[in-house]
């Protein structure tokens, strides 16, 4: 959530950011945010000054039935009754006014950063930089549906029988392929510094609004009937839980975590060719990397995770290229977003494998979670990426290293698969 201390001291700057993303009416909501607070800080000043009296009350009656001296008791006693009374209005408009102010907060997207360009859609992000690998320059290259079933690597039939459309099977050499990918992308995270986290796939109601995917993102997570259990829609959601309600020692930063998931998500309304065979499904797997660091090195941590995505897609020797999110594209949480994109020529389109981006102190405030140096505490700024996700990954791997009879591997992948060569 946005801090409200910080809107005090930036309102005008906060309104400009949020109409940036397109929400209207926000210098109003605002506004009334504020007005709440300063209603919750004056029944907070009333009620203290309430249990202030009634501690005092209760110390007199205390001295007075040791003293003996019971003359002033009916007194004082009807007068703590009142004091209750007043206390526990006060307690109850309170809570009250909390309530009123989390539900404004909660439905309050970050603040996109200064370097955020402004836009409506996906058509108005920034190209940072385009890196194109000319592997396989033969025309009428096949999309990777049509690979996939020439040399039986997923069973898209299977997978609809068993769950439903957007739930494969993967066979053979696709099943190897993608546990290559996963242990490959898992071994070079901890070379990098990220410990391996291994977390639940399900979260309770605490760790969904924690990150911000409720209950902004409630329509596209499958619920658990009967429980409050949601299926993850990534595995930044357990990761970063895991430091809700916490206060980290700064010496210990960066907090750095990897971790290999399923991920399960509905894609309501999601229809086309450009959603076909693994471009966009209902259960896939991902790896993802977290940080937590302090104010002064986030924006040093998002440049080292950008980097560390970058050099991951390289070594698949596959077309990518970088983008910066405009503020009407940026997610509900982020400050700011950068997506890499790689490159299908089978489909000559561009998909999205990686989303990386720096939170701020947007989740830290919804979950409690403080940095705490020799004077004071402070919020955390929290990070996220993929790191990367396995889907568009291979169907860019396979359209871009497909031949006649066989499909080549990526070198780094060798070592992983137990073979180079894909062949029928």
């Amino acid at each position: 959530m946005i801090e409200i201390i910080k809107l005090r001291s930036n309102r005008n700057s906060y309104i400009k950011s949020l109409e940036k993303r397109g929400i209207e009416k926000i210098e109003k909501k605002l506004e009334e945010l504020i007005n709440l607070d300063d209603d919750r800080k004056s029944l907070k000043t009333e009620l203290d000054k309430l249990l202030t009296d009634s501690n005092r009350i209760a110390k007199e009656i205390g001295q007075i039935i040791k003293s003996g001296d019971d003359n002033k008791i009916s007194d004082l006693k009807t007068k703590s009754t009142q004091l209750k009374e007043e206390t526990k209005k006060i307690s109850e408009e309170l809570k009250n006014r909390e309530i009123d102010i989390k539900k404004i907060l909660v439905n309050i997207p970050n603040i996109p950063d200064k370097r955020v360009p402004e836009g409506n859609s996906e058509n108005d992000n920034i190209k940072i930089l385009k890196n194109d690998v000319n592997i396989n320059t033969k025309e009428n290259l096949k999309p990777h549906w049509e690979i996939i079933k020439k040399f039986k690597l997923i069973d898209f039939d299977n997978g609809n029988k068993i769950a439903g459309a957007g739930f494969p099977v993967y066979t053979n050499n696709g099943a190897k392929l993608q546990r290559a990918l996963i242990n490959y992308f898992l071994d070079e995270a901890s070379k990098n510094g990220y410990v391996e986290i291994q977390p639940p796939v399900l979260v309770n109601n605490d760790s969904g609004f924690g990150t911000g995917q409720l209950p902004d993102k409630e329509g596209m997570m499958y619920k658990i009937e009967d429980e409050n259990l949601f299926l993850i829609p990534t595995a930044e959601v357990p990761i970063t839980n895991i430091y809700r309600k916490t206060i980290i020692e700064k010496e210990k930063l960066p907090i750095k975590n990897v971790a290999y998931t399923p991920c399960f998500r509905k894609e309501a309304g999601s229809w086309g060719a450009h959603v076909r065979g693994l471009n966009r499904l209902h259960q896939f797997d991902k790896v993802e990397i977290v940080q937590i660091e302090d104010e002064a090195r986030s924006d040093k941590a998002l440049e080292e995770m950008c980097n560390y995505v970058e050099g991951l897609i390289k070594s698949l020797e596959i077309s990518y290229r970088k983008l910066l999110l405009c503020a009407g594209d940026l997610g509900f949480s982020s400050s700011i977003t950068y997506d890499f994109e790689v490159y299908a020529p089978g489909q000559k389109r561009w998909l999205e494998c990686s989303s990386v981006s720096n939170f701020k102190t947007y989740q830290s405030n919804r979950m409690n979670l403080k940095i705490k140096n020799e004077k004071s505490k402070a919020l955390a700024h929290t990070l996220n990426g993929s790191a990367l996700a396995l889907p568009r990954i291979v169907a860019a791997i396979l359209e871009t290293h497909q031949g006649d009879n066989e499909i080549k591997i990526p070198e780094v992948l060798h070592k992983y698969t137990g073979f180079n060569k894909i062949n029928l």
